[in-house]
């Protein structure tokens, strides 16, 4: 019989249905999982799933009956791949199921920056409308969208349908190259020119090494135009005291952001600094998280687990 192990059931949301697989099977499920109980917890599994849970060369070490890894996720950091690789199990992923949430969670952050939203919801509370003595009051900027010029980094399926709805909107889209490269694709800009040209700059690009602090000090001062920047891919791809710095410099007009580099993070962090300024949203790692997107990763997840012990594997990362 196939042991399974879910090392972090409660990344999941409680309403989500998690179907069992079709074949016999013991399901072990932790609600969490530190990172020091994972060895223990994946000795004696064949397959084992995690979304945020480390699966690192430590504890691969011990699971020698293991075969699988399937991550509840896209990203895959969370995995030593070397080491798994080392040891002939295999890794999958979940893919292509958050191509409407992230996109729209995205736009909410854009919207809600560009449009001074938030301040203007909390300004209403606090009666400045009634001490205004008109039928409006201009406290805070606002910006269209449309006529504007949207940066994105990372050109796959979510930037990709980022692209679809900044064109909706009327907004001109460039698609930014990798940083450093002359050899662009056909329809890509040069990442430095995105960086100067844009008014809202948006990154939907995996966490690795090459892309680890892609925007840091050196690109913001780049930012001609001081953009809206917009982070719904994950933390470490901006370097956050760089980030602080910027604002404090005018260098950008405003931050959306729902990841951070390191989750939750610190309460003293550059990110917790700045999260109540008025031109700064931060969420907590919820644009993946609308009840459909969640569900549909559920249902893949376990299609990936049915489809590799029959020998038919999809999704395998590395």
């Amino acid at each position: 019989m196939i042991r399974i192990v879910f090392l972090d059931r409660d990344t999941l949301s409680p309403e989500t249905v998690l179907r069992p697989p079709a074949m016999p099977h013991e399901l072990i499920v932790h609600a969490r999982t530190r990172p020091d109980q994972v060895a223990e917890r994946i000795r004696e599994a064949d397959v084992v799933i995690t979304n945020k849970a480390p699966v690192r060369a430590d504890a691969l070490a011990t699971a020698t009956r293991l075969k699988l890894i399937a991550v509840a996720a896209t990203g895959t950091d969370v995995i030593d791949l070397a080491a798994a690789k080392a040891r002939s199990v295999a890794v999958c992923n979940i893919r292509n199921y958050a191509r409407h949430t992230v996109p729209e969670h995205t736009f909410a952050l854009m919207l809600a920056l560009r449009r001074s939203i938030l301040p203007y919801r909390q300004s209403v509370i606090e009666g400045h409308w009634q001490q205004a003595a008109q039928f409006c009051y201009f406290d805070y900027p606002i910006s269209d969208l449309g006529g504007s010029t949207l940066g994105i980094i990372g050109h796959g399926t979510l930037g990709q349908a980022v692209g679809r709805i900044a064109e909706a909107f009327g907004m001109t889209v460039l698609a930014a190259g990798r940083r450093g490269e002359t050899d662009l694709k056909p329809g890509q800009t040069a990442f430095d020119e995105v960086l100067r040209r844009s008014d809202v700059i948006t990154l939907h690009c995996p966490l690795t090494p090459e892309t680890r602090g892609v925007i840091g000090a050196r690109e913001f001062g780049l930012m001609e135009r001081r953009p809206l920047l917009i982070n719904t891919g994950r933390g470490g791809l901006v370097d956050e005291r760089a980030l602080e710095q910027a604002l404090d410099k005018g260098q950008i007009s405003g931050a959306g952001f729902d990841v951070t580099d390191g989750e939750p993070p610190a309460v003293d962090s550059p990110m917790m600094r700045i999260a109540s300024r008025e031109n700064v949203i931060l969420t907590p790692h919820v644009a993946w998280a609308s009840r459909e997107a969640i569900q549909a990763l559920a249902d893949q997840l376990i299609e990936n687990i049915e489809l590799f012990l029959a020998g038919t594997p999809r999704n395998l990362v590395g």
